[in-house]
Formats: C-alpha cells, structure tokens, sequence
C-alpha cells in the first residue's frame, strides 16, 4: 500500500523551486491569530497570501487566487457565510482548495459544518489524529475515508500519513518544537495549498503528491529551524528563516517519507 518514497521527496524539491518562480496567489481563510504567521511562512516559501473575509469581498479575491484555505479556527456566523462563498467561488474557478478543520473535535456544530464543507470535495484535508477521529467516525481509516469523500488526508503530527485512497505515505520529518508556536497547523494547510496550485499549473493535478511534498518541507524546515533556535520564541523566527532558504539538497536529504 505505500508509495514509493521518491514522488513525494521529488516533489517537494521540485515545488519549492516552482513556487518561487511562478508565486501562486493562495487566499487563506484563516483565523485570527494565525494570520500573520501563516502570511509570512507564504511569503517566505514565494507564494503570496490574501486575508479577507469581508463579504462583499471574498468572491472576487478567490476568483482570483490560485489556491483556497478554509480554516476553521475562529468561525463565526460571518465567517462561515464567508467560507461558503469563497468554496463556491473556488469551484466555478477550478481553484484547489484545503479544508483545515480545526477544533472540531471540541464542537458539534463546528464539526457538522466541517462536514458539510468536507461534502464539497476539498483537494485535501489538513488535521491532526483527534480531528480526524472527530469526522471519521465509523470511518476510522483514513483510506477508507479518503475513497468515499474524493480527497486527500493530510493528517499531521508525530508522524505524518497522506493517504487519497490508492496512495499512502507517512513523513517522520518535524520537531517537538513546532507543537509550542501557534499557528503552525495553519501554515501546514496554506503550504500545503500553495503546492497544489503549483502541481495544478504544471498539468499534473496530483493532490496526493502536492500534499506530501508540503508537509515535507514543513517538516524539513521545521527541523532545520530547531538546529538553530533556543525556545519556541526563536523556533517561530528560524522557521521563516529555514522555509526562505530551503532548497534541493536539503530537502532531498532531510526528507524521510515512507
């Protein structure tokens, strides 16, 4: 059932340099206090970041994205019109778009309308083990679960799985610290994005693929950062610094995918 290891490390050298020379567009329905560090980890890979969620605003911005995060971490009844919009709009534009879930395992309505979004086929979910146990429910696989919904799981944490299905590979690449800085779910999904607006434009459209290659460079810089930082303070900084200056040796020789 696993991949090959070297699509998704070929991918992730690969992407990070098309990134850079293409700079996807990538329009981050995010919450809060996530919204500066989530732009700058974008900005920093070579991508750029939009923020809105003004209603009358939300439509034309993703029309004219590459990519479409849905966050889910501070909803409200605004916001959640909002986030309907920008997934409609998302589909008429056949824009790729990633649904991060979070908290839904601390909310039965957050989770049911994570669920309705989940109905709208995402090009990939990005969560941690107890949100996804949280919208599995009987579906306790991710296999299973990524065949019936049409997408790919990327779920995240000590040990990473991105599963669509057919497809199942696991990343080891990450460090302890990047659970005490906020935020860093966040970034995930919207690097995440950001390959998959790159792997689209290039005729590949491979989502599984786009998404593994994002969490390895997350977690490739992630361990870079460490290396040099004296706290998570520091670790939030060194990490923007790691994801500007990763290239094609150290991802292809950090990377553990399996």
């Amino acid at each position: 059932m696993h991949a090959p290891q070297n699509e998704i490390i070929e991918a992730s050298a690969e992407l990070v340099a098309r990134v850079r020379e293409r700079r996807p567009h990538v329009h981050c329905m995010t919450n809060t206090v996530a919204q500066a560090f989530t732009a700058n980890m974008l900005l920093a890979l070579g991508a750029i970041p939009s923020m809105t969620t003004a209603l009358e605003e939300i439509a034309p911005f993703v029309a004219r994205a590459d990519a479409l995060v849905i966050n889910l971490g501070t909803l409200d009844r605004e916001r959640r019109e909002a986030c309907e919009i920008a997934v409609a709009k998302a589909g008429e534009v056949a824009a790729p778009w990633v649904l991060d879930p979070v908290f839904v395992d601390r909310s039965e309505t957050r989770a049911a309308f994570a669920s309705t979004l989940i109905g709208r086929h995402p090009h990939a979910i990005r969560l941690n083990y107890a949100e996804f146990a949280t919208l599995a429910r009987a579906e306790r696989d991710t296999t299973r679960f990524a065949l019936n919904h049409r997408t790919v799981i990327g779920l995240t944490g000590a040990t990473d799985v991105v599963d669509d299905g057919r497809r199942r590979a696991t990343i080891s690449n990450g460090d302890a610290l990047m659970s005490k800085v906020t935020a860093m779910g966040c970034a995930a999904s919207a690097i995440v994005a950001a390959c998959l607006a790159i792997d689209r434009d290039a005729a590949n459209d491979n989502p599984w693929r786009a998404t593994g290659a994002g969490l390895v460079i997350l977690g490739v810089a992630g361990e870079v950062a460490a290396a040099r930082a004296r706290g998570p303070g520091s670790f939030a900084v060194e990490i923007i610094d790691a994801i500007h200056r990763l290239d094609r040796t150290t991802l292809t020789s950090r990377a553990r995918v399996t």
